[in-house]
């Protein structure tokens, strides 16, 4: 199998894994009886992995980090957190009609109890008009919700700028980075004024079930509900057992991130764009004319169904989108915000590698996928009769 779906999840570190062993096996203290040595144990590694992924995202304070099951579980508590504090401020909330299902079905959620959401729409490069944006913000406006990087896509959003307009309208920021970190260079918090940020440590060869919240500290704190009650864990916001061998295998997962090639993933993904493009007719890049993800390519094949072609190359990881909207049979919400028509969205494929990936990988799925469309191509009607210039 070669494995293409990295942005749906990445196959663990082998360094990252060694570090969690030994809190499977034999130091499984509970990180909150610090009355003795296991448990102290098991609280130093919580503190040691919150300091890694504080010093990565260049965050002021190991403090401000908070640990969830994942970004899906950050989203909620950050967006409905805000939402439930704020309400004597206001009760509108903006965000993009690109953001993933965690963030359009949470805003649905608070649509449904009185909150104004405004989703800002894109081009058919993916990434809003910075001017709408600012239109958009009014005196109730609460929060702003945009993602770093898109899923689907990996277009790079200019989080630094959407940022700097929040701050000066006074207006929170949640970034959701859980594509961003671990597959480029990192956030710089110290630059860059985001409020809350959300990451997932599998989506950087970390564990699944492990993730993050980052709460700035502020003059005037930022208040949040408590997510789940019970003990004093997470300052009293989010009870429950610590997960220690997962929180310690994201600290090391975002540590080692560091040391990835981007370029050379970078190399891999543009060779593999430009032989399918060679190799095949009627191919598109989809957001190709701005900054991406590195390990990142949609790739639109006209007249051949994603989900065809997939069944064609079963020995080929590949997806037809978010792993998050997978069983609907609508076709991606993202690609159909960026102007492409619903057949086009559902001819359309997502490969994302890893650093794991190999030059014969690449090689070997450039020939899966040009063998698996013409073997379609050459038994569709559809294809016969766009190619005479009778159907678009």
């Amino acid at each position: 199998m070669v494995y293409l779906d990295n942005n749906a999840t990445t196959r663990l570190d082998d360094a990252v894994l060694q570090a969690m062993l030994p809190f499977l096996k034999d130091e499984y203290g509970n990180a909150s009886s610090t009355q003795h040595r296991m448990g102290r144990k098991a609280n130093e590694a919580i503190q040691k992995a919150r300091i890694q992924i504080a010093q990565s995202l260049s965050a002021s304070d190991p403090s401000e980090i908070f640990f969830t099951s994942g970004a899906t579980e950050a989203i909620n508590w950050a967006l409905k957190g805000v939402a439930e504090r704020y309400t004597s401020l206001g009760n509108h909330i903006i965000t993009s009609q690109t953001e993933h299902p965690a963030v359009l079905q949470t805003c649905a959620q608070l649509q449904k109890r009185g909150f104004e959401i405004t989703y800002l729409p894109v081009g058919r490069d993916g990434l809003i008009n910075l001017e709408d944006l600012k239109s958009s913000i009014a005196e109730k406006t609460i929060l702003v919700c945009l993602m770093a990087a898109n899923n689907e896509t990996g277009v790079i959003n200019p989080i630094a700028d959407v940022a700097n307009i929040c701050q000066e309208r006074n207006v929170l920021f949640l970034c959701d980075a859980t594509q961003y970190i671990g597959k480029t260079d990192t956030v710089n918090l110290q630059n860059i004024p985001i409020d809350l940020l959300c990451v997932s440590a599998h989506k950087f060869h970390g564990p699944k079930g492990i993730g993050a919240l980052y709460i700035r500290r502020k003059r005037q704190p930022i208040q949040l509900e408590t997510m789940i009650a019970g003990g004093q864990q997470e300052k009293g916001f989010r009870g429950g057992t610590y997960s220690v061998h997962n929180i310690v295998g994201m600290g090391e997962a975002i540590a080692h991130s560091a040391e990835t090639d981007w370029r050379s993933i970078a190399n891999k993904r543009d060779y593999l764009e430009q032989e399918l493009a060679e190799k095949l007719k009627h191919v598109a890049i989809n957001g190709e004319q701005h900054d991406r993800l590195c390990n990142t390519s949609s790739i639109t094949i006209k007249h051949v169904l994603s989900s065809e072609l997939m069944s064609q190359i079963p020995d080929i990881a590949i997806s037809s989108g978010s792993a998050c909207a997978t069983g609907t049979r609508d076709p991606s919400h993202v690609l159909l915000a960026m102007g492409l028509s619903p057949d086009d969205a559902k001819c359309t494929i997502r490969i994302s590698l890893s650093k794991y990936t190999t030059d014969g990988e690449i090689e070997q799925t450039i020939e899966a996928i040009v063998a698996a469309v013409h073997k379609i191509r050459s038994n569709s009607p559809t294809w016969m009769l766009f190619e005479k210039g009778l159907l678009d």
